[in-house]
């Protein structure tokens, strides 16, 4: 296998030969090493324009394909081919699939119950809650959650299915060796421990611009359903969920506020048809798959007191500010802020932005 993979290493390093064009030159030469060697006359055979048979030549003279091998090994990265029994059997099955993924971490058979959950930079605190809620329930249940490592929902999604003991892919729209956002690093690393880094672009490559939409159809390609959690009319999550439709596989969203413009882009997909989320269940459902995992309320383990019980009756799975707490439970405002600081060392409530807190469990 390493003796294939070594040539796909090399023709993701040529400008102008991608998916399609690297196909027909296989089937032209009959093989992916005969294809790294195709003669000029084989070349205008399959199809390849001036430009990248130039490039062809080029790379072929440039290139040490084993030393980029032994490059890839030196920075713990594994090159995936097509013709690998790892690669994703999902991503397989969509139109020109990515001839080579780069991976960090590990791919296994229980990634095919997958669902990407994508989404705004710059959630709500409903959308925030949502998405976790969500991707914890469904890793909790056996899914592999899907992202893109974006801050806001990407980033949320994959935080709780790792809190959840769960599995996670990331999909860089970068070279695996340049995780993007530098701030997420610490994340990606934990991701390689409990999923897989994924990229279809060389090492160094940076993060630029039109490398996202390729990346957004590799997130929705790896999935058995995307699932979007606030997004304006404008979202970069919508051209996952297109490309999603294009795919055959399904698209759901969570519905919000009708005053929240993030709410634009999911409303208008469950106008257009999308299933309704509201909950793991709903997403299980859909996909007609059973639980792995039983999920279920967890009990109070832990002595409280009358004050604590009062907070805790009242604190909702949607964030609410200390004042509106503290009015529903009849507490003051000091006894409010204490009760609160000990549920969330309990673990029983969480502070989810400065002055509002939502249940923890």
């Amino acid at each position: 296998m390493e003796d294939v993979v070594r040539y796909y290493v090399g023709f993701n390093l040529v400008p102008g030969i991608g998916p399609l064009r690297l196909a027909r030159l296989i089937e032209r030469c009959g093989s992916i090493a005969a294809a790294w060697h195709a003669d000029e006359t084989m070349m205008i055979a399959a199809g390849l324009d001036a430009r990248s048979m130039a490039g062809l030549q080029e790379a072929r003279r440039r290139i040490d394909l084993d030393a980029e091998l032994e490059r890839l090994r030196a920075v713990g990265v594994t090159p995936i081919s097509i013709a690998d029994p790892r690669y994703p059997p999902l991503l397989r099955m969509i139109p020109a699939p990515p001839p080579l993924l780069y991976l960090c971490g590990t791919l296994t058979p229980a990634d095919q119950r997958a669902v990407a959950i994508v989404g705004t930079r710059h959630p709500s605190h409903y959308g925030r809650e949502a998405a976790r809620r969500l991707a914890r329930d469904l890793a909790s249940a056996g899914m592999t959650i899907v992202s893109g490592l974006a801050l806001g929902i990407d980033t949320i999604a994959h935080t709780a299915a790792l809190e959840a003991g769960g599995r996670t892919i990331a999909v860089l729209a970068s070279g695996i060796d340049r995780v993007y956002p530098e701030r997420n690093r610490a994340l990606a690393e934990r991701i390689k421990t409990s999923g897989a880094l994924l990229s279809d672009y060389p090492l160094g490559t940076p993060p630029a611009p039109l490398n996202f939409p390729p990346r957004n159809r590799i997130i929705s390609g790896l999935s058995l359903a995307t699932l979007v959690v606030e997004a304006g009319e404008s979202s970069g999550a919508l051209i996952t969920v297109q490309f999603a439709l294009d795919q055959g596989r399904e698209v759901m969203a969570v519905p919000g506020s009708i005053f929240n413009p993030l709410s634009a882009g999911p409303h208008r997909l469950i106008r257009d048809g999308a299933a309704i989320v509201t909950g793991a269940d709903d997403v299980l459902a859909v996909l007609n798959l059973d639980r792995q995992t039983t999920l279920a309320d967890t009990p109070l383990d832990v002595a409280l007191t009358p004050e604590e019980e009062a907070i805790y009756a009242v604190v909702m799975a949607e964030p609410q500010h200390i004042d509106m707490i503290g009015r529903a439970a009849g507490q003051s405002a000091a006894a409010t802020a204490a009760a609160l600081a000990l549920l969330e060392l309990k673990g029983l409530v969480r502070q989810v932005a400065p002055l509002y807190y939502a249940r923890g469990r």
